[in-house]
C-alpha cells in the first residue's frame, strides 16, 4: 500500500532488547490496531469518532476485524519463533484475511495490516525464540529473514493497491517490508516519540505520527481514490500541519479536524498510513529505549 519517501534509514541503536514473551505478541499487536482506531482526528480515516471517508465501515467493523485477526497475528509470532519460512507465513496471512472478511461481511479493513504487522509479529517471534540477535530492530529482522521471499511472492493483480502501483509506478507495501520498513523507522517512530516527550498525550502523539506518515508516504490508497492530485493534496495538507508545529502548537486539534474534513469532502483515505501507524506503535512497544 505504501512506499517510503525516505531510503537508507539508519536504525537507532537500541539501549535494550524489548522482546516480549512469544505468547504475548499477538495481544500487543491487536492492541496496536485498536489504538490506531482510537486516534482522532486522522484525515479521512475511520476512528471511534466518525467513519471518515468510508460508507461501508465504522469503528465496530474495525473492532470485529481486529478481534478476528488477533489469533492469526499470534500464530505468525509462534511460527516466527520456530524459524518458519515465508510460505508458512503466507498461508497464515491468507487465513487471517478470510477471518477478517467473515467478521466484516466482506469489507477489507486490515489487509495491509495483516501483511505488515503480521511480518513484524513473526520477527518479534524470531527474536523471542532466540533465532536472531536480540538487539536487532524488527524491521531488520524482516528484511534479513524474508526480504527476498517478500519480493518474489505472488501479486494480487486486481487489488486496489496493485492497480495503483502499476498505474502510478508506486513501490508499495512489499518494497517497504523488504527494505525493513524505512517509513516506520525514519518517519513514524521519530514523530511519535518526539511528540510523546513534548505533549505527554499519547493520543496526540499518535496523531502527530499519522500526519508525519501521510506527509511523506506514497500511499496507494490515496492514489486509488484521488490519483496524483489526491496524493499531492494529502502531502501538502499534512506537511502544512507539521510545519505549523503539529500537535505541539496551540489549537492543533481544530486544525487537524479541518484537514480531516477536507479529506472527507474529497473522499480521500490514507489507509496505508493508518496501517503504518499501527505498525509504528507495535515497533515502539517492542523497541522503546530506556530514558
Amino acid at each position: 500500500m505504501i512506499t517510503a519517501a525516505a531510503r537508507g534509514v539508519e536504525r537507532p541503536a537500541l539501549r535494550r532488547a524489548q522482546a516480549a514473551p512469544v505468547s504475548a505478541i499477538g495481544t500487543v499487536a491487536t492492541d496496536c490496531l485498536v489504538k490506531e482506531l482510537e486516534t482522532w482526528p486522522k484525515p479521512g480515516l475511520v476512528s471511534h469518532v466518525d467513519n471518515g471517508s468510508h460508507d461501508d465501515m465504522d469503528a465496530g467493523t474495525f473492532r470485529r476485524s481486529a478481534a478476528a485477526i488477533g489469533p492469526y497475528l499470534q500464530r505468525l509470532a509462534d511460527v516466527g519463533a520456530l524459524g518458519c519460512g515465508m510460505g508458512r507465513l503466507r498461508i497464515i496471512g491468507l487465513e487471517a484475511e478470510r477471518a477478517m472478511l467473515a467478521a466484516t461481511s466482506g469489507v477489507n479493513t486490515h489487509r495491509g495490516a495483516i501483511f505488515g504487522l503480521g511480518l513484524l509479529c513473526a520477527a518479534a517471534g524470531a527474536k523471542a525464540g532466540g533465532l536472531v540477535d536480540p538487539w536487532l530492530p524488527l524491521g531488520d529482522v524482516v528484511a534479513r529473514l524474508w526480504g527476498d521471499s517478500i519480493l518474489d511472492g505472488p501479486l494480487l493483480l486486481h487489488s486496489h493497491g496493485s492497480v495503483a502501483r502499476r498505474r502510478f509506478r508506486a513501490g508499495g507495501a512489499r518494497i517497504e517490508a523488504a527494505r525493513g520498513f524505512p517509513s516506520i523507522y525514519g518517519i513514524g517512530l521519530p514523530a511519535l516519540r518526539r511528540a510523546t516527550v513534548v505533549v505527554e498525550d499519547t493520543e496526540a502523539a499518535r496523531v502527530e505520527a499519522c500526519f508525519a506518515l501521510i506527509a511523506s508516504v506514497e500511499d496507494t490508497n490515496l492514489l486509488h481514490r484521488g490519483g496524483l492530485d489526491g496524493l499531492r493534496f494529502a502531502h501538502d495538507a499534512a506537511r502544512r500541519f507539521i510545519a505549523l508545529g503539529g500537535v505541539c502548537a496551540s489549537g492543533w486539534r481544530a486544525r487537524a479536524r479541518s484537514i480531516h474534513e477536507s479529506f472527507v469532502a474529497r473522499r480521500l483515505s490514507p489507509g496505508g498510513s493508518a496501517d503504518l501507524l499501527a505498525m509504528t506503535l507495535f515497533v515502539d512497544a517492542h523497541e522503546r529505549p530506556i530514558p
